[in-house]
């Protein structure tokens, strides 16, 4: 995050309408006790159907209509965030196929963890539904297992009761994207297993999410050459699952670039 002044933005915030926990409604608020000015709701997969336009204020606060959808690169996967989307009936098909199949999922993963733990989860099957959603389900209920521990032995990768997503791929999502989106940006770049892979896709993006709150220390020289080299627009933000917004994001000259590309 950069710190020569401006207004503050936090690019990559979760809400209700997938697995956070803000009600968009709530969203102003936790913006201005973080000193945020403008926020992206990028829920996974999913408009939030509370936003009408691809950006709005509301309470004083800049709300920026966007995306986290996960496509397949064929030797891994990643997370693509669109920023100011408007109103596109190709990308309005892909969600609305991705919410089908997320429900589907979710509900093949549900039957699995009862007949595993011989409980009954409470979790309701529908859009915007995902894996921390029966993890809390599967840690309220009688099952001996807390939140991590059901990912840990029940629904993560490779455990009895994980079942994979069907997924665009890259060329797909990102082309759907630039289709309806002002910018479309890579999301945290050190969160794949292979981050010089994950890293050349950016380049086909024109963005990367360059601040992001990893809980970790990261070789940022290594996203700042690929920045350098493509000539990448720099976004960034918390990722934000919880009430507090702000952890990551953009100041001053990052922040203004990002704007002025919005409105152009």
């Amino acid at each position: 995050m950069t710190s020569d002044g401006g207004p503050r933005l936090d690019l990559h915030v979760h809400t209700t309408a997938s697995d956070g926990t803000l009600e968009l409604d709530e969203v102003p608020t936790a913006a201005r006790r973080a000193g945020v000015g403008t926020v992206a709701v990028t829920d996974h997969d999913r408009l939030h159907p509370g936003l009408d336009a691809p950006v709005t204020v509301r309470d004083g606060v800049r709300l920026v209509r966007g995306v986290e959808l996960r496509v397949d690169a064929g030797d891994i996967r990643v997370d693509l965030l669109g920023y100011a989307v408007r109103d596109a009936s190709a990308l309005a098909a892909e969600l609305d196929r991705l919410q089908r199949d997320r429900v589907e999922r979710a509900r093949a993963i549900v039957d699995c963890v009862e007949d595993e733990t011989d409980t009954t989860l409470a979790v309701d099957l529908v859009d915007g539904i995902g894996r921390p959603h029966i993890a809390r389900a599967v840690a309220a209920s009688d099952a001996p297992y807390d939140y991590q521990g059901a990912f840990d032995h029940l629904i993560g990768s490779d455990c009895p009761c994980y079942v994979p997503r069907s997924l665009p791929t890259f060329d797909a999502g990102a082309e759907l994207l630039r289709e309806s989106c002002a910018v479309v940006s890579l999301a945290h770049p050190f969160r794949y297993p292979d981050v010089d892979r994950a890293l050349d896709l950016a380049r086909d993006l024109g963005a990367v999410e360059r601040y992001y709150a990893y809980g970790r220390s990261v070789p940022t020289e290594r996203i700042e050459r690929v920045v350098r080299d493509a000539g990448l627009l720099r976004t960034g933000g918390s990722d934000a699952h919880d009430r507090t917004l702000g952890r990551a994001g953009l100041d001053g000259a990052e922040a203004a670039a990002f704007l002025a590309r919005l409105a152009g």
